[in-house]
């Protein structure tokens, strides 16, 4: 057997608490090696957020709220990337990497809750058995199955039987062998299941809550992170601290620092800044760099002290922004439109004369770049006007003659990057290849009503990294993650044999020299059937109020907020 055994104290100790919970005064504990309890730490989304349900949350802006709330098996060290203990203290593999054997932590309390009663509730094996399942399930709540259900002995049949109720004898391949072990068996070796399991919407919670809350479980969500909760509405999103939590930092202080965490929302990035300079928020994610000088002011009125003390962060991002084309529609089921429209468009131009610089035009595959992933043996898409016309000419569009104006939906706000981008290549083919788009801004859940309807034919989208693996950016073409009722993934409907083929192998090489071969050559057939069309790779800068300490930037573009503390700067 290979054991893999995760140390519980790299993530430093346990806290032991009454069956009660106790109720803190932040504000007057006293934190030891300089940090600080107590304070709000704010930030605004773009999007409302109307649910908090795990295996729902498959937006960033969702997601980066509900990995407050819950907590995985496993969790990454964003430092490292490495996989690092979170539910699970420990886990152990067999033989031929089939069997996963996970210890689960004691004394790991859930939030307090109506569905629980009055007394707290200790997290054990049934918990995450239960909430692994439901993310196997059909259950229109679920968002996620894609990532369990074709790796899971027995998920594939749950699903099936699961669309609107859950069935009794659960998934064949999850087991409780005791109170604290469950016992996960895959199909056919994974080799990257244990990135799968520190997935944001794999958080466990209590089966309890969704007997009670049921499909609401969004707006009741019970997990067992470092901050719960409070108010929810169209105005604010509040989460209190969890007095509860379980872990402590180096120097034994326990965590969280924070009270509370607040989340409001903003018109436009303009809006946000201001709310920013004015000192009513303390994080702005995604900054545009055209406008921080106009709100924030010159280098010459911050020596003069007229502005914010602030920090700017930025580190690369494993992300990617992309064209989406329905490969069902008629108008794209022809490999040659799909060429066409990849090579008609000048990335670099959008890049240095639409986005003022911001970004990296995408010119080799669809995966950016990921640790020591070879992105430069993917050869990508040239521009090339007079072959992109001869395409158009071959398929029967001259010019493009006869092919329908598109309508190509965008869920960004007016006047943002993506905005921008998407003009841009509107543009483009209206003046290289003669095809006319219609720019639609429109929220992100009328446009995926349209693209689940069929009727959304092109589409923006953008692929942030849910765990360092290539494999993650690819699993999206696998024809059998088709789009359902339920799945995330393949919304674009692509659906190619030697794909399919490629990607089962790398999945289950243990090899990671032949592993990474063989994602090389899935990339590259992406480009060459022109699946998509990847546009640029971003950069992930922040502006943070210089009295947040502790916060560290990553490439994920997550949120971890357990070790951040405010600490007021000297006027």
């Amino acid at each position: 057997m290979r054991i893999k055994t995760i140390l519980a104290s790299l993530l430093i100790g346990l806290t032991f608490f009454s069956c009660t919970e106790k109720t803190v005064d932040v504000d007057n504990l006293v934190a030891l090696g300089g940090k600080k309890y107590g304070g709000d730490f704010r930030f605004m989304s773009a999007e409302k957020i109307t649910s908090l349900a795990t295996v729902s949350s498959v937006y960033h802006y969702t997601s980066r709220v509900v990995s407050q709330i819950y907590e995985p098996l496993l969790t990454i060290d964003m430092n490292s990337l490495n996989i690092v203990p979170s539910i699970a203290e420990s886990f152990s593999v067999n033989d031929d990497a089939t069997v996963y054997t996970f210890k689960i932590r004691k004394r790991v309390f859930f939030h307090q809750d109506a569905c629980l009663g009055e007394k707290v509730h200790e997290l054990d094996a049934n918990d995450v058995k239960f909430s692994l399942e439901l993310a196997c399930s059909g259950l229109e709540l679920n968002k996620i199955s894609y990532l369990l259900v074709n790796r899971v002995k027995g998920a594939d049949k749950f699903y099936e039987n699961s669309s609107k109720m859950l069935p009794k004898e659960g998934v064949e391949g999850i087991k409780v062998t005791d109170n604290n072990t469950v016992e996960i068996t895959l199909k056919k070796p994974f080799a990257g299941f244990e990135y799968i399991l520190t997935h944001s919407s794999l958080g466990v919670f209590p089966k309890e809550a969704y007997d009670k809350y049921g499909k609401e479980i969004g707006q009741h969500p019970v997990g067992t992170g470092p901050f719960s909760l409070d108010v929810m509405n169209e105005k604010t999103v509040i989460l209190k601290r969890n007095n509860n939590y379980w872990k402590k930092d180096d120097f034994g202080n326990q965590l969280p620092y924070l009270s509370r965490v607040v989340v409001s929302y903003a018109d436009d990035k303009r809006s946000e800044l201001l709310a920013f300079r004015k000192s009513e928020i303390d994080l702005v994610l995604e900054i545009p760099v055209e406008e921080v000088e106009h709100i924030l002011g010159t280098l010459t009125e911050a020596q003069e002290g007229k502005n914010i003390k602030h920090k700017v962060e930025s580190t690369p991002s494993m992300s990617v922004r992309y064209v989406a084309l329905a490969h069902q529609s008629e108008e794209f089921k022809n490999v040659k439109i799909r060429k066409a429209f990849n090579i008609a468009i000048d990335r670099d131009a959008i890049i240095d004369n639409e986005l003022e610089g911001e970004g990296w035009a995408s010119h080799n595959g669809f995966v950016p770049k990921i640790g020591n992933y070879p992105t430069d043996d993917v050869k990508g898409f040239k521009f090339n006007v007079q072959k992109a016309k001869a395409l158009m000419a071959s398929a029967g569009y001259p010019n493009g003659k006869g092919f329908p104006t598109i309508k190509f939906y965008t869920n960004s706000l007016e006047g943002s990057k993506t905005h921008k981008m998407c003009l841009a290549i509107s543009k483009q083919l209206k003046e290289n290849i003669g095809v006319n788009l219609e720019v639609i801004l429109s929220t992100i859940k009328k446009r995926d009503e349209l693209i689940q309807k069929g009727e959304a034919k092109m589409w923006a989208e953008g692929w942030l990294a849910d765990y360092p693996d290539p494999e993650n950016f690819l699993s999206q073409f696998y024809g059998v993650n088709m789009e359902d009722a339920t799945s995330f993934a393949n919304r674009f409907n692509f659906n190619n044999e030697k794909f399919n083929l490629l990607f089962e192998q790398a999945i289950s090489e243990p090899d990671p020299e032949k592993r990474t071969e063989l994602i090389v050559k899935c990339d590259q057939l992406i480009i060459d059937e022109a699946a998509t069309m990847p546009i640029f790779t971003d950069d992930n800068t922040v502006l943070v109020n210089a009295r947040v300490r502790d916060f560290q930037v990553n490439e994920m573009e997550s949120l971890n907020l357990t070790n951040v503390f405010i600490k007021e700067t000297k006027k």
